[in-house]
């Protein structure tokens, strides 16, 4: 069973989320919170695995309740929740702030519901998720607004390793990057882990943010 909690303002928007995560018989809902303070107070007493969170929110925002959540975790010496940022808008800056800041992806509002349940038991799984066709727009406004200096660490890749980072930045999957490349998918997930080793990264979506603020995802 997959423990699921929730955090948004929105009174009539949770109870929706909350069904929704009852009718599957992988996942149990253990809580909800209505700001990030709440939030954290939540996550310390229902010990969700992955929380649903809302960015914009009264008290606490979701990106500084995501900091909190995961530094505190840190802290205790824990494994902190996997967080799926639930956003409005496609291109939308303070979804990438929280990526940053530890969320393992993010997801629209109105997504599809099969979708939001996918999305849980990939995080759950050690996975990253972004919202469908959201990547090239969330981040093109990168393009006007960051220097192309392409970072130091990024030399450290060798020339396949360069090429599965590009590739993973453009979202394929291992699947589809061991099919094109030839290669085997434990070959291309030890590929990954040493592309994210070396650039100090967590996981695939802060490959992705890294790719488009530095242009990288066509060098």
């Amino acid at each position: 069973m997959i423990r699921v909690g929730l955090v948004d303002d929105q009174s009539l928007f949770r109870p929706g989320i909350r069904m929704l995560v009852q009718s599957q018989a992988d996942l149990v809902f253990v809580g909800e919170a209505g700001n990030g303070v709440e939030a954290i107070a939540m996550v310390e007493e229902a010990r969700p695995e992955v929380v649903l969170m809302d960015i914009r929110m009264p008290v606490m925002d979701g990106i500084a309740a995501t900091i909190a959540i995961i530094a505190g975790a840190e802290s205790r010496a824990t494994i902190p929740p996997r967080i799926i940022v639930l956003t409005t808008f496609d291109l939308d800056e303070a979804a990438t702030r929280a990526i940053r800041g530890g969320a393992s992806g993010f997801v629209l509002k109105d997504a599809d519901p099969k979708f939001l349940l996918a999305a849980i038991r990939t995080v759950h799984a050690g996975n990253a998720v972004i919202a469908p066709s959201a990547t090239r727009d969330l981040f093109a406004h990168f393009d006007e607004r960051t220097s192309v200096e392409v970072p130091p660490a990024y030399g450290y890749l060798t020339a396949r390793e360069q090429e599965i980072f590009r590739l993973a930045a453009r979202g394929l999957s291992n699947a589809e990057i061991a099919s094109g490349e030839f290669l085997s998918e434990a070959t291309v997930k030890t590929h990954i882990s040493r592309i994210l080793g070396k650039l100090g990264l967590r996981d695939r979506v802060q490959l992705v943010v890294f790719a488009f603020e530095h242009r990288l995802t066509y060098s």
